[in-house]
């Protein structure tokens, strides 16, 4: 009978469903800073990170992820699963990590492959990890004359490194380097002058519109357009020449962020500090061709490297044109460019990690107790059966019986699945005829596990309550190796039924599913459809969530920093 709950006060009426649908729509929920899941028998998966890229505003992704990482201890969780799709810049940052670190983002928290996407295996996750990472900087500078924006590019940050940078690891360490320092470095100077700049002399906030700002932008360019290119320009004479357009605080607050802005013409405002009179000064310069229009500029702390803007525009381009498999540059051998897309993909395609808490069981501090990894088998299980169940830590008097280890693996199991609220032990395998009143420790020995059978009481048994891969049988045994979901979009033949990624099937992740499907196997064969022909993501709701506990995490996006 469904449950019902009437308000007392407008006697609007709430069922069971309603509070199932709210608790549904809370973990659908995509502003949460943190969201993880517990599992009873201690697995777990962390579903959510948003970090100031996600929309926090004073916790990183890193402090979150050290609150989340003590939570586990604490509970004594044995493992924890994440799928990573976590962006940094906008960019895939388990692409850009791995080039650095050599492992995900998640590494830095003991997170470890756990499975790749299109049958990928944790040594070919490594081969593409060094393939791409060890790629020498020295591949993109031959044979092309003129050079190209990314040779140039990639020569301008050489510059300006005081060590060598050889590969696509170096370039990238070296990049992040600097934007952490910019970071850094703004953060300091907005301590000091933020309020000058954001309050007038009341303490009242001041906000102005984008248009107001431009505008005052443009007036300052025309300024500096009116001087010789070779002169410098004051923060006073500067901010004097545009006083009639906006009011002083805008005009302090355009002049802070003047320096580092691209203008028309192939231009860039350059500030820096006087060395002589240490007044802040500014004038356009052109853009060099060696960063095609990005260029380092001296902003108001008088460093030597790019501004935080430039930098991360220089980032984005050379992610796009070194990393990303879609679209990377054409490479002076096809060789390598081949090697290098095919790595990227398969960093890309590895998005599964999990961390083990739980290597060896923790000493307990009253040793004289027995403590047994229980295992479990069904007699009533069906047949074909993936379910791959945990074991359970019993812990046991010294002089506990086989009847008390029975009682405590049936209880123990109870407790942690809803699917076992009825199972019964019904002997010991491997122990079958072993009187209950012997005791356990006589029994095993040195042995300190032990795989108990039984049964689950009810007509229904097992059938009303199933794991995480729902009650749909289907079979995959695609042309990549994969027999099992993984978590990408499949697509089930409409002759066999056999489900396959569309990706492997020469069917793009983006291109419409083909309202009839038949695999290269089943071409030359007539048989009855078995099948609607229907893309898996689209007809199987928990296709992402499938397998045991850790076949595969849950697709929830994280924001990192």
């Amino acid at each position: 009978m469904l449950s019902i709950f009437r308000c007392k006060s407008c006697n609007h009426v709430t069922t069971t469903d309603d509070v199932e649908d709210w608790v549904y729509h809370q973990l659908e929920n995509t502003t949460h800073l943190l969201h993880g899941v517990v599992h009873a028998n201690g697995y777990g998966h962390l579903l959510r990170v948003n970090g100031r890229e996600g929309g926090s505003k004073f916790l990183s992704g890193c402090h979150i992820m050290d609150f989340w990482d003590r939570l586990c201890k604490t509970l004594g969780v044995r493992k924890v699963s994440v799928m990573d799709v976590s962006k940094k810049y906008g960019l895939e940052y388990r692409l850009l990590h791995a080039i650095m670190k050599g492992h995900p983002w998640y590494g830095d928290w003991g997170y470890k492959f756990g499975s790749g996407s299109y049958c990928l295996t944790h040594e070919a996750y490594k081969f593409a990890v060094e393939s791409l990472s060890n790629l020498p900087l020295s591949a993109f500078s031959q044979g092309q004359v003129p050079h190209s924006r990314v040779q140039d590019m990639i020569s301008y940050y050489q510059s300006l490194s005081e060590h060598k940078l050889v590969n696509i690891r170096d370039l990238f360490c070296f990049m992040m380097g600097l934007i952490g320092d910019a970071r850094k470095t703004a953060s300091n100077v907005n301590d000091t002058t933020c309020k000058k700049r954001r309050f007038n002399a009341s303490g009242l906030s001041i906000s102005w519109e984008k248009s107001d700002i431009e505008r005052v932008e443009q007036a300052m360019v025309r300024v500096l357009r009116a001087v010789s290119q070779s002169k410098w320009v004051s923060w006073r004479a500067l901010r004097g020449a545009a006083s009639k357009v906006a009011s002083p605080e805008l005009l302090d607050y355009c002049l802070g962020e003047l320096g580092g802005k691209m203008v028309y013409g192939g231009m860039v405002v350059n500030s820096r500090c006087n060395p002589q009179t240490g007044v802040y000064e500014f004038r356009l310069e052109a853009a060099t061709g060696a960063c095609y229009g990005i260029l380092a500029n001296n902003n108001s702390s008088g460093s030597k490297y790019p501004s935080e803007e430039n930098l991360l525009q220089c980032l984005r381009y050379l992610y796009d044109s070194l990393l990303h498999p879609q679209m990377m540059v054409n490479y002076v051998e096809a060789g390598t460019r081949t090697v290098a897309m095919s790595s990227a993909q398969k960093l890309f395609d590895c998005k599964q990690f999990v961390k083990d808490y739980s290597p060896e069981m923790l000493p307990l501090s009253d040793l004289q107790k027995l403590r047994i990894s229980c295992q479990i088998e069904l007699v009533d299980e069906s047949e074909n059966s993936e379910s791959i169940i945990p074991p359970e830590l019993i812990v046991l008097p010294m002089n506990a019986t086989v009847a008390e280890l029975k009682n405590q693996a049936a209880n123990a199991f109870q407790d942690v699945y809803l699917m076992f609220r009825r199972f019964q032990v019904d002997e010991l395998l491997g122990y079958s005829g072993v009187d209950d009143s012997t005791q356990v420790k006589l029994l095993l020995g040195s042995k300190d596990v032990v795989c108990v059978r039984g049964r689950c009481i009810g007509k229904n048994g097992l059938s009303k309550f199933r794991m995480e891969r729902g009650l749909e049988r289907w079979t995959v045994d695609c042309s990549c190796g994969a027999k099992d979901d993984d978590g990408e979009r499949m697509l089930a033949c409409d002759i066999c039924g056999v489900w396959r990624h569309t990706r492997c099937s020469d069917i793009h992740d983006t291109d419409p599913v083909p309202a009839r499907f038949v695999c290269l196997k089943c071409q030359n064969c007539e048989s009855k459809p078995k099948s609607s022909g229907h893309c898996k993501d689209e007809t199987v709701t928990n296709v992402r969530t499938s397998g045991s506990c850790f076949g595969n995490g849950l697709p929830v996006p994280s924001d990192v920093r």
